[in-house]
């Protein structure tokens, strides 16, 4: 058997196409994966920093997360938290942003079914490893990153995001501040790295499944 080439033109694209599906399936999964965060409301005692009931956190935290949903049309209006006009535009400006990384979702897992299939139906696997290769290389960043301090990680992805220092929250004009400590969006940073981990996983699995198939086929008398 002719040994497969792992850097070719189509292998590259595809691996970035595995790699983009990885990483906004991990943000998409876990910005709608709503028990994290009540778990959180317990764990990090959300009631007592914010000085909210736990069904009123609940209630504006689900309101948030449903505007950022990509078909959500309308402007976010919190039931019982008041918002400043800045906090209203950073809001905004973090939709944009979800909207674009649920969009790379479509369009790369379509990408990647074709893709997919195209190469699968000539035998072709490489594109599979490299795949596993460049996801990899995502978490293994962010780690190195968030490694130099959360703190620092956290203000860095800011600075790279926005424009502005409308995140910058005062809490007694925003007082949903007081419900989304930084403890809790370190945690989504260890669920989105140990999904992409677990994607990257899976797609080197697949490549070994199927080179052993291929090895077995190829024992095999005529």
């Amino acid at each position: 058997m002719q040994r497969e080439k792992l850097f070719t033109g189509t292998n590259v694209l595809l691996a970035l196409a595995l790699m983009l599906f990885a990483v906004s399936f991990a943000v998409v999964l876990t910005l709608n994966f709503r028990p994290l965060y009540y778990a959180d409301i317990a764990g990090l005692d959300i009631p007592a920093l914010s000085g909210l009931a736990e069904e009123t956190i609940r209630a504006n935290y689900d309101v948030l997360i449903d505007y950022n949903g990509l078909f959500f049309r309308g402007e976010l209006a919190f039931p019982s938290l008041p918002m400043s006009e800045t906090g209203r535009i950073h809001f905004e400006e973090v939709k944009v942003i979800f909207d674009a990384v649920q969009v790379l979702l479509i369009a790369s897992a379509a990408a990647v079914v074709v893709g997919c299939t195209l190469k699968l139906r000539r035998g072709r696997t490489a594109f599979l490893k490299l795949g596993a290769i460049f996801t990899v290389a995502v978490p293994v960043l962010v780690g190195v990153l968030m490694a130099v301090g959360w703190e620092w990680f956290f203000v860095f992805f800011h600075t790279v995001f926005f424009n502005n220092d409308y995140w910058i929250f005062d809490a007694v004009s925003d007082p949903v501040i007081t419900i989304l400590p930084d403890g809790f969006f370190l945690h989504c940073a260890i669920m989105i790295v140990a999904l992409v981990l677990v994607l990257a996983g899976v797609q080197y699995l697949w490549y070994r499944l199927r080179k052993h198939r291929q090895a077995k086929r190829a024992k095999q008398p005529a």
